[in-house]
């Protein structure tokens, strides 16, 4: 992401440098048509379709349940349009926390560039993360996920869905397809875009895979555990860049990161290799939705398990090589010892640092923290020592299945 420098000159209407500044008023219009569209009689009907959620059913009240209908959704066709109109919802939404937020506090900091360009990755990150962590918490509870587990592989085929579940499902599909027209507007170094590409795809993919396969309840538990884990890690880097001192939070997400991925594999084998296994309709059904035949059983777990098991090796491959370093830089510190003069006292510090130097010596210098993440010490460590799969436009590509493959570890290979 490159930093914006306002120019008192007007670039040419419609030129590459007039779409880049003013993207998100082009955006705006474009979608005040639709909403236009629906004051009119002609036009409503084809407005409608990009706004609203689409394939609603009623369901008739029970005695049972509740005295109300219950009104349920499943998906189609159409939810294309509707998908396009909230990816330019999520493009102006970018663009005003770039400008009214991200922006104010860069001025303030005075961020150098590599800074400048991951600090507005993680602001944009930790408020999409913290946004649908908070929202997919109240499906669970709302819809009592968490007191009863087995609704994740019972009465399957969920093709009907709630109103909060389909639109959940929805806005995260705008929301990674919008990251494609960013590469553009942020102007993405050449050399980012195929990992940026592989980490975006990857997402889409495993949402679109959980929605269309009607493994929506398992996609939105795997969601919200990824996403609170790349939330912890991005806030954690908004607090290093403000204080430099700050890793707490970086050995927290550490452990998270490790406890995720265990907790991904143990729901997905727990949904799809014993409860979907076990189930009576085992067809494979189109007109219904039910696709709980074996071989997707298989291809569904198979995408799970090597993601999960490769961003593991990455991860602990990861530690391993920084661990070496550190062992390899203090060596030459337990060997070599300063030199003594004798008959006067030297003037530079045991570490043979220049007298008053705020920087204790090289060897200190070069020492890396330990911690069980790479050591935010310097920007060119920032810029590419992020091991985590979730991290768009830095080095972490999120991918995991039905989603806790939404961290691809694309990045750490640079």
């Amino acid at each position: 992401m490159a930093i914006r420098k306002k120019s008192s000159k007007n670039p040419p209407v419609l030129s590459h440098e007039f779409v880049l500044q003013n993207h998100a008023d082009i955006v705006s219009c474009v979608a005040m048509l639709f909403l236009l569209g629906l004051m009119f009689e002609i036009t409503a009907k084809v407005s409608i379709i990009f706004v609203t959620l689409q394939y609603n059913v009623t369901l008739p009240a029970t005695e049972e349940q509740a005295t109300e209908s219950a009104f349920l959704y499943y998906y189609g066709i159409k939810d294309l349009a509707t998908v396009f109109f909230y990816m330019l919802v999520a493009i102006i939404i970018h663009a005003i926390i770039q400008e009214y937020v991200l922006d104010k506090i860069n001025r303030r900091m005075h961020f150098s560039k590599t800074k400048h360009s991951k600090f507005n990755e993680s602001g944009q990150l930790s408020a999409f993360y913290l946004f649908s962590c908070i929202w997919g918490t109240f499906i669970l509870v709302s819809e009592n996920y968490i007191s009863d587990p087995t609704i994740l592989w019972r009465a399957y085929p969920h093709n009907l869905m709630t109103f909060q579940m389909k639109f959940f499902y929805i806005s995260q599909l705008a929301y990674w397809f919008h990251a494609f027209p960013e590469l553009y507007f942020q102007k993405t170094k050449k050399e980012d875009i195929p990992r940026q590409l592989v980490y975006i795809g990857l997402y889409l993919f495993h949402i679109a895979g959980a929605y269309l396969l009607n493994l929506n309840h398992l996609g939105l538990v795997l969601l919200v555990l990824h996403y609170f884990v790349e939330f912890l890690f991005h806030i954690s880097r908004l607090f290093y860049f403000s204080d430099e001192k700050y890793q707490k939070g970086f050995s927290l997400w550490a452990v998270l990161f490790v406890l995720g991925r265990l907790l991904t594999l143990i729901l997905s084998v727990l949904t799809v290799g014993f409860g979907l296994a076990r189930a009576e309709n085992q067809k494979l059904d189109f007109s219904t939705g039910n696709f709980n035949v074996l071989a997707v059983r298989i291809a569904v777990l198979a995408s799970i398990c090597i993601t999960q098991a490769f961003m593991m090796w990455k991860f602990i491959n990861f530690q391993l090589r920084r661990w070496r370093e550190h062992s390899a830089f203090q060596a030459p510190a337990v060997k070599k010892k300063p030199p003594v003069t004798k008959g006067r006292s030297s003037r530079k510090g045991t570490d043979g640092s220049p007298p008053c130097s705020p920087v204790p010596g090289i060897l200190q210098a070069r020492t890396w923290s330990g911690l069980p993440f790479p050591s935010p010490m310097c920007e060119s460590e920032v810029a590419q020592s992020c091991p985590t799969p979730s991290d768009p436009m830095d080095c972490s590509p999120p991918g995991s299945s039905i989603h806790g493959i939404f961290q691809k570890m694309v990045s750490m290979e640079q």
